[in-house]
């Protein structure tokens, strides 16, 4: 039994025995007063205020039948870059490119998974909440290193509190920009 639960049971016994304890006695003794519920020859019997007694909360009111526990979230068992493959050409002036992933099961948005995306080791501001995602030109200046041709794309799922839950493989790729000739 708990400290808490052995206090509580014992303070709610209290207004029980104040009740059944109507009268109290004061007779005197060798070593001072003596405190007695039973009368003795020479005793006076006191007046004592009410006893205070503060009442608890009361026991809440009973629920309904327990909730079911909710369904263990599925796995993800895989992640993968579909397209670009890996060692492709992104044809580029701008650095704007679409991705495509793959995850098993499909990306549970519902319970608050995203995507998020990493080129060349740098996470991007910004999360997905699809399996094609759009990187902007934006997205790549801010992310790439400037002076590689050969780049890193990496995607990651991660949940509603920012947790990585699974990780795909680096994926290698060329950036390439068209040319006139």
């Amino acid at each position: 039994m708990t400290y808490r639960t052995l206090m509580a049971l014992l303070l709610s016994l209290v207004p029980i025995f104040a009740a059944a304890q109507t009268s109290v006695y004061e007779s005197k003794g060798k070593s001072g007063p003596v405190f007695s519920d039973q009368p003795s020859p020479g005793a006076t019997q006191l007046n004592l205020p009410p006893p205070n007694v503060i009442q608890g909360p009361g026991a809440p009111p009973p629920q309904g039948p327990a909730p079911t526990p909710a369904v263990a979230p599925t796995p993800y068992t895989k992640l993968v870059i579909v397209d670009p493959e890996n060692g492709g050409t992104l044809w580029s002036n701008d650095g704007a490119f679409d991705m495509q992933i793959q995850a098993t099961p499909r990306l549970q948005t519902q319970r608050g998974d995203v995507v998020r995306v990493k080129i060349d080791g740098n996470m991007l501001s910004r999360a997905f909440s699809g399996t094609t995602l759009n990187v902007s030109a934006t997205d790549w200046n801010r992310a790439a290193a400037e002076s590689n041709v050969e780049h890193t794309l990496q995607v990651i799922i991660v949940d509603q509190n920012g947790a990585v839950v699974i990780q795909s493989a680096p994926v290698s790729v060329y950036l390439r920009r068209h040319t006139k000739k």
